[in-house]
Parts: C-alpha cells; structure tokens; sequence
C-alpha cells in the first residue's frame, strides 16, 4: 500500500467513523475506494471527499447537496466557479435556517425559564400556606 491509499480501518480511526458509514457512503455514491476484493482501498480524493461529506453533515447539509457540491468539484472546465457559487448559495440558505432555528429554541428556553419560575413561585405559595 502506498501513502495515497488508506484501508476502511485507517480511514475510520482518522476520521472518526464506523466501517457502515463508509460503505453508506460509498454505496451513495459519494466515496469510490479502490476495490481489491473485499478490501477497500481509499485515496487522497476520498479522503477529501470524505472531509467534505463530514463538513456538510455538520453544517446540516443533505446528502443530495452535498452530492451535487462534490459532483460540481468533478467538473474542471470551471475551475471551481459553479462549485463555489454553489456552495456560496446553499451556506446562505443553510446559516438563515440556522438562525431561524437558533431564534425559536431561544423563544422556547425563555418560555421555559418563564414556566419554571412560575411553577416555583407557586409550589413557594403553596408550600407557605400548608405551613401556616
């Protein structure tokens, strides 16, 4: 094995993920090991692939987006531009839902922390008036 390629194991200790994920990803369409009968073989272009797979996943991206990212990367003719532009719009749309999400679940935790107090106070009341 040259320093290019990395096996499933190697691959799984570097980057945190289990055998499956990679072979969901490879049945995806989105890893292409070297296949040397049952072992697989990964190369530089996988693993970069793989570090973009596991970005987007954190970003919340969807797998067809980030296959259609990763797809705009294949054509060279470019260099890039369709795939940054891409990527440029689906961030955009991305960090707004982020926001969206970040906004309700503040609403959400104050309205807690409201019914908290609230049920507090009122347990306090309670508690004050069996005690008199």
């Amino acid at each position: 094995m040259t320093d290019d390629l990395m096996t499933i194991r190697t691959m799984c200790e570097t980057y945190d993920v289990t055998p499956r994920t990679l072979r969901f990803y490879e049945a995806k369409e989105l890893l292409f090991p070297i296949r040397e009968g049952q072992k697989r073989l990964f190369t530089k272009r996988d693993r970069a692939r793989l570090t973009l797979i596991l970005r987007g996943k954190r970003f919340g991206f969807s797998l067809e987006d980030i296959r259609q990212l990763l797809d705009l990367y294949d054509l060279k003719a470019d260099q890039g531009v369709a795939q940054i532009e891409k990527s440029l719009e689906l961030g955009r749309t991305r960090l707004d839902q982020m926001q969206a999400q970040r906004d309700e679940l503040a609403r959400a935790m104050d309205e807690l922390r409201d019914q908290l107090a609230a049920g507090a106070q009122r347990l306090a009341t309670l508690k004050t008036s069996q005690a008199a």
